[in-house]
């Protein structure tokens, strides 16, 4: 896994915990549930590179 792939997965994942954190605040399910699918996206996104870096080797 490239640096640059970590750090963009990084920040997707911070950025969604931020919506999540917002729309909590806020009382906002659509941003709340936004946030939340940001992270996964980010985590899912980090689970296959870790995959393509497996087979690298």
């Amino acid at each position: 896994m490239g640096l640059d792939d970590k750090i963009s997965n990084a920040t997707e994942k911070l950025g969604g915990k931020g919506k999540e954190a917002a729309g909590d605040a806020s009382g906002d399910r659509d941003l709340q549930a936004e946030g939340k699918t940001d992270q996964t996206k980010a985590d899912l996104k980090q689970a296959g590179e870790k995959v393509k870096d497996a087979f690298k080797k």
